[in-house]
Order: C-alpha cells, then structure tokens, then sequence
C-alpha cells in the first residue's frame, strides 16, 4: 500500500490497497462524508458497520450501496441515537455481538449549528452532548475490542474548534447563561479534539496498541448545516456552498486516518487550501487542543457525565 502523502496530490483513496477482513464502524453513516467513506471502504472489500440514528434512511443507504458493489457487500445498521447515552450503551453492546473485530471507530456524526439551546435527555447541551459526551461513551465501551484488534479511534473534528471561544466553557457546559449557536458548536468540536489527544496519551502511557487519530472535512457539501439551524446560518452556507468540495472528498481525510501508516500521535488530517478543500495532508494543530490542564479536567468530566469509570 502506497500511504505517500507528499507533493501537491496529497492522499487519495488510490493509495488504499485491499482492505478485505476489516471491519470498520462508522457514526452517521447514512449520508453525507459517512456514507462517502463507507462506499471507499466496501469498494476495497472491507465490512462496514454503520451506526445511525434513522432506520428507514440506513436501509435506504444499504440499498444503493449493494446496488453498486453487489448484494455481497458487507454493510450493516446498529440503531443508535447520540442523543440518548442509554441508546448509545444499547447500539456498542449490539456491535460487540455483531462485529468480532474493529479495525477502525470513525466517529463520523455531528450535529452543528442548532439555533436555540436544546438540552438532552441526559441533561447536556445537544451539541456538546452528541458529539463529544456520547462519542466519549461510545469509544469507551467498544475500546477493549478496539484494542484487541489493534485498531484505531478516529475522531472527526473540525475547524471550529479554534474559533468561539477557544476553550471549553467548564463553569457553563450548557451555556445556559448566553446560548451561542455558533459558540455552543465551537466548544463541542474542541472538546471533541481535547479527548481524543488525551486518550492517545493514555493509551500511550499505558503500552497499549490503539491509535488515535483526528481530521476534519474541511468545506464539503452535506447536510450538516441544514435541521434546526438559523435561516440566517443556512443562506451563509447556500452562499459558500459553490466553492466548497464534494462529500466524497470530504470523507478521505477521515478514512486517510483509519487506514494510513506512520502517522504522528498529535496530528491533525484535513485539506490543505485555506484549510477547506484540496489536497489531504498531514496539518498541524493548534495548542488550545493540546492543553493538558483542560484534558484532564474534560475526562474527569466526561466519566462523570456519562456514569463511565474508563482507563485505557
């Protein structure tokens, strides 16, 4: 397998060899980068485990996908929805049946952009909720058979993290004082990002085999900010959606972490063109995602808010 990323070409799923006897589990798989990842990866012979939050729209998926690779094609549906950490303990102990190996988590799902605060069953902040305190949980319970198969997390961060606020909001998690749209999104990406170089530290420290690995999509063309965001967020992104790439595109970086060798621990995978489309590459990252003060304040946290005592 060629894994060279340099030059102006960057990665591309070319470079990808057979990747027959993989297993790999995907969030949000149903549309979007997800889906575009899955199609690479059922392309290269792997099996794919999707996790999503709609049944009719997964099956519609899983149709069009045995239509293009044949009805062999080893694609399958785990229900889950991050919004409920008791459905996200459901789906991870369905996976661990159904899949004896996990060469790859892609935590791929996100909401963004959600208008008006929305809180969770669980009690959180739905932005912060689903794409960090669920991810958290779920990396934690499918990890020991992660680690057995030495495989990888990938987590899906995004530019965002380095905007807002640039920093986790510990004293207002909710933002229940001054809810911000856009600042609410920023603090769950970099959470999201906090996590997973601190877990890759852990795993480290503790001699154990998982890699951890984070990118971003850069500006691709989905569905992400469509929903409960503000008319006004949805013309802004109908007014920069020309320019931006295609989903496809959109989910190398993130099978790019899932499948390349020799990547640093403390990397960061996305487009190299004002960081939003073009070649995938190697990127670096920012420290207020390294701060190890708040990692290990955030993973105190998340243990607590999600009722789960994890040591790598």
């Amino acid at each position: 397998m060629n894994n060279n990323t340099s030059g102006s070409g960057g990665w591309t799923p070319e470079q990808l060899g057979s990747l027959a006897g993989k297993t790999y589990v995907i969030t949000g798989a149903n549309a979007g980068i997800g889906f575009e990842a899955t199609r690479v990866f059922l392309s290269r012979g792997a099996k794919v485990v999707m996790m999503n939050r709609s049944a009719g729209k997964s099956q519609s998926a899983m149709e069009r996908l045995k239509q293009e690779f044949g009805t062999d094609a080893q694609v399958s549906f785990v229900h889950m929805d991050l919004a409920v950490l008791a459905s996200v303990r459901d789906a991870a102990a369905e996976v661990t049946k159904i899949a004896p190996r996990i060469d790859a988590l892609i935590c791929n799902a996100a909401i963004a952009q959600v208008a008006r605060q929305q809180i969770t069953v669980d009690g959180f902040e739905s932005q912060l909720g689903v794409n960090h305190f669920a991810h958290f949980l779920l990396c934690g319970l499918l990890f020991d058979r992660i680690e057995q198969s030495r495989g990888r997390i990938v987590v899906v961060g995004s530019n965002a993290y380095k905007m807002g606020l640039k920093r986790i909001r510990f004293e207002d998690l909710n933002f229940d004082a001054d809810y911000s749209a856009w600042n609410a999104y920023a603090q769950s990406k970099l959470a999201q990002m906090v996590f997973a170089y601190e877990l890759q530290r852990r795993i480290l420290a503790a001699g154990k085999s998982v890699q951890v690995r984070v990118c971003h999509p850069g500006a691709s063309r989905t569905s992400l900010i469509q929903g409960q965001t503000s008319r006004t967020t949805k013309v802004l992104w109908a007014l920069m959606s020309p320019f931006a790439q295609s989903a496809e595109k959109g989910s190398w970086p993130e099978v790019m972490c899932a499948t390349m060798e020799g990547l640093k621990p403390e990397m960061y995978c996305g487009p190299t063109r004002f960081e939003m489309v073009g070649p995938i590459m190697e990127r670096p990252v920012e420290d207020l995602a390294l701060n190890r003060d708040a990692a290990a304040r955030l993973w105190s946290l998340s243990e607590q808010k999600t009722s789960l005592n994890w040591s790598p």
